[in-house]
């Protein structure tokens, strides 16, 4: 009796609990996040009505108690993608709510480079810049010199000449630096001025670039970032697909040796744990010739021009939190010129190409070498996830040859030789504190940069510069309230460069302005900040406001080079440290996306290269100050047709020892620029583009008394350029390409020919040239 007792106390005590159970069940809501290939998400955070519940767990579940109510809105944002808002009506409620993140919008509104991670481009305070695979894809129909893609796309970045060099080609008025996905390709110690152009665009997957100094990366980064991300692999692949891309360029009007061509072959795909994308392109541009039909002045040009690209990417994953990743990518790209230029003059008559052989090697890039291998781990400990990354890059560039130079004596022709040993590690741990949303991005970066210049002949021009850099940093990220974002950091830089003793060039005949120069360390150490709000709640209006220091050892290798003491302590050597201030928003209006911002950018110390009346240059060492706006419109008029366009301003002095204020050459600030689209689409196989580039007036300096302008402050009048494109997918294999550069022909001086006031440099924009392109894809 007493078991039989026992039994039926246990048999109602599992009943009670199963409805128990059944019933607090009932009292929970859960959430299920998954992507569009049905993988969980974790840490996707997850508001009921407006209030925070909370983030999901590995399996990408979160549960949260029942409310009194017939209805809830349920909303989720998880890292790069759009955020997802689901009505959800109880009475009709099948527990778990299954929400799927999918990328609906285009992929420009994820950015990796400004946080190191990647968010949303709506949650970032400061202004972005991105180009798509599609739009890169569109713009190389016009010309494949990266440099030209995106001077004539990004507002405040200046735009390209014909040229193998991206001289004069700033970032709201102050250098940029260059990235290989996060490999730096600028020398800042000794800038060559070769860093833009210096991958094909057929590996890049998307551009981002940041703008206005940033103390999320280091030297060189004081006008903000340009970071190309290469082809990513594809998860869904087959074992084998690929991509056949042939291109062939002509100049319509005056097509004698102007022919160029392209081959460019691509294969990638996937086997159980291992994935790969390789890639191999050739390049070759003919002679270019002016609006006229003469042939552009050869100096730094690219006609005859021969770029070759080669690149490899690796995956494996280890686990489904784990992987590994190498990366490969070679680029070279020399003139192998069959014309020499005959000096015109400035204002008068222009530099052009004659029938000849230049006595000295081959311009350009010589060769530019990255490899990385990195390591990706989600959950390393709790939430935290882990990238960490070793590279190597070697960069060779070659000058021209001169007969005559200011900084030496004799002819001559240098190469600047930059080697860089790096490690970067960044970790990202999101936390919560109540309902306030948090995350910290913290790590350290290790750099090693050998940088010299020298020439063919052996003389030392610049000597060899070995810098070790280590920075650890940590950004810090909170939503106050709903939508409203901040983000804040530091970076703390120790950066050591160790010069050898060396003598200057002489300028004279024998020894003749040599200048013994004892060697030693030279320390820089400094702390640099950042601070931003956003508040991101409304579409019609999405503003932010920001405040960001930037750090960088810029042209330490010219103020070396250029040394009157003979104790290297005695030179002027400080960082130059910049302070960005802006203010902006975005808006979506029905049809309309606006964006507009404007900003302030100051440094106690910059470094302006300034030329006197014999032509030469020297690093100026005074205060700055710049400013400036940006504005950009797009509007969809129809399912077919689009229309958008761009302005950008920017304007900047240095402050002189007597108090007084000077104009910032051309080199460092461009005339105002404005841009211009239509897009039509009439069937989904057919896409067709008009787009326009004007660059406006700017002329801010006299000449002097012998009527001359000194270098870089030269007057610059306005230049409107119309390119077309178009596209044709005949079926899913087989695709077809045109575009016209310079449509019009028009016959015009480029912005760097009129702002560098030489002889050399006077030289005229390229006229028409014309592209046909033939893509396979299997």
């Amino acid at each position: 009796m007493l078991v039989a007792r026992k039994l039926r106390m246990n048999s109602l005590l599992m009943v009670f609990l199963w409805c128990f159970g059944t019933y607090a069940f009932g009292q929970d809501i859960g959430v299920q996040v998954k992507d569009a290939t049905g993988r969980s998400l974790a840490d996707a955070h997850v508001w009921m009505n407006g209030k925070l519940q909370g983030m999901t767990d590995m399996s990408g579940s979160l549960a949260f108690s029942r409310p009194v109510a017939s209805s809830i809105e349920v909303r989720v944002s998880q890292g790069v993608y759009p955020e997802r808002v689901h009505r959800v009506y109880l009475d009709t409620l099948v527990s778990p709510i299954l929400v799927v993140m999918s990328d609906q919008r285009k992929l420009d509104e994820v950015v990796v480079t400004a946080g190191r991670k990647p968010e949303s481009i709506a949650n970032i305070p400061s202004s972005i810049s991105i180009l798509t695979a599609k739009e890169i894809e569109a713009q190389s129909q016009i010309s494949t010199n990266i440099a030209s893609v995106l001077g004539n796309t990004i507002p405040g970045l200046a735009v390209a000449t014909p040229k193998g060099t991206n001289a004069g080609q700033t970032l709201r008025g102050r250098a940029v630096l260059v990235l290989i996905d996060g490999i730096p390709q600028s020398t800042p110690l000794m800038n060559g001025a070769r860093d833009i152009r210096s991958i094909d665009p057929s590996v890049v997957e998307r551009i981002e670039v940041i703008k206005g100094a940033t103390s999320i990366y280091g030297n060189g980064s004081a006008g903000g970032i340009i970071n190309y991300i290469t082809r990513k692999n594809d998860p869904n692949a087959e074992a084998i697909g690929g991509l056949t891309t042939l291109r062939g360029t002509v100049n319509p009007a005056h097509n004698k040796e102007t022919e160029g061509y392209r081959f460019a072959q691509t294969l990638y795909g996937r086997r159980n744990k291992f994935s790969y994308t390789a890639s191999g392109a050739v390049d070759y541009t003919g002679l270019q010739r002016d609006g006229e039909g003469v042939p552009l002045g050869q100096t730094d040009g690219l006609s005859n021009s021969r770029s070759y690209n080669a690149f490899l990417k690796l995956g494996y994953d280890i686990d489904p939190s784990s992987s590994l990743q190498i990366v490969y990518n070679f680029f070279n790209s020399l003139q192998h010129a069959r014309y020499i230029s005959q000096n015109g003059k400035y204002g008068q008559t222009p530099t052009i190409g004659i029938l000849g052989v230049d006595p000295g090697e081959n311009t350009g890039t010589r060769y530019n070498h990255n490899a990385m291998l990195t390591y990706s781990k989600n959950q390393l400990f709790g939430h935290t996830s882990l990238n960490a990354s070793v590279y190597y890059n070697t960069f060779r560039s070659m000058n021209r040859y001169v007969e005559r130079a200011n900084s030496w004596y004799g002819p001559g022709q240098s190469q600047i030789n930059s080697d860089k040993k790096g490690f970067r590690a960044d970790l990202n741990t999101p936390f919560q504190l109540g309902n306030v949303l948090g995350g910290v991005t913290y790590g350290i970066d290790l750099l090693n940069d050998v940088t010299y210049q020298d020439l063919t002949d052996g003389r030392v021009f610049v000597p060899k510069m070995d810098m070790f850099n280590y920075a650890p940093f940590a950004q810090l990220t909170l939503t106050f309230v709903d939508h409203l974002i901040f983000k804040g950091g530091a970076r703390y830089e120790d950066a050591t460069v160790k010069i050898k003793d060396f003598e200057t060039l002489p300028t004279g005949p024998g020894t003749e302005g040599s200048i013994a120069v004892q060697g030693g360390t030279i320390p820089y150490r400094g702390v640099t900040f950042n601070a931003g709000l956003r508040y991101n709640k409304y579409a019609c209006f999405n503003p932010f406001v920001s405040f960001s220091q930037g750090f960088t050892i810029n042209e330490l290798g010219r103020i070396v080079r250029n040394a009157t003491d003979s104790d290297l302590k005695n030179i002027q050597t400080d960082p130059i440290v910049t302070n960005n201030y802006e203010a902006g928003f975005s808006s979506q209006i029905s049809i309309f996306n606006l964006s507009a911002a404007y900003f302030i950018s100051t440094s106690k110390l910059g470094v302006n290269l300034t030329a006197d009346e014999r032509g030469y240059f020297f690093p100026e060492r005074a205060p700055e100050r710049i400013h400036g706006v940006e504005v950009a419109l797009d509007a969809r008029l129809s399912s077919t047709l689009s229309v958008g366009g761009s302005y950008s301003y920017v304007e900047g002095k240095l402050k002189n020892e007597d108090g007084t204020r000077t104009y910032l050459g051309g080199a460092r600030i461009m005339p105002p620029k404005a841009t211009g689209y239509v897009n039509y689409a009439p069937i989904d196989a057919v896409d067709l583009q008009l787009s326009w580039v004007h660059t406006g007036n700017r002329d801010r300096f006299e000449p002097g008394t012998n009527g001359a302008y000194l270098g870089n402050q030269g007057p610059v009048k306005a230049v409107d350029i119309l390119n077309f494109n178009a596209g044709y997918q005949v079926n899913k294999q087989w695709s077809v390409g045109f575009g016209v550069a310079n449509l019009l022909n028009e016959d015009y001086y480029t912005v760097y020919s009129q702002f560098a006031a030489t002889d050399p440099n006077y030289v005229k924009g390229e006229g028409a040239n014309m592209s046909l392109n033939l893509n396979y894809r299997f």
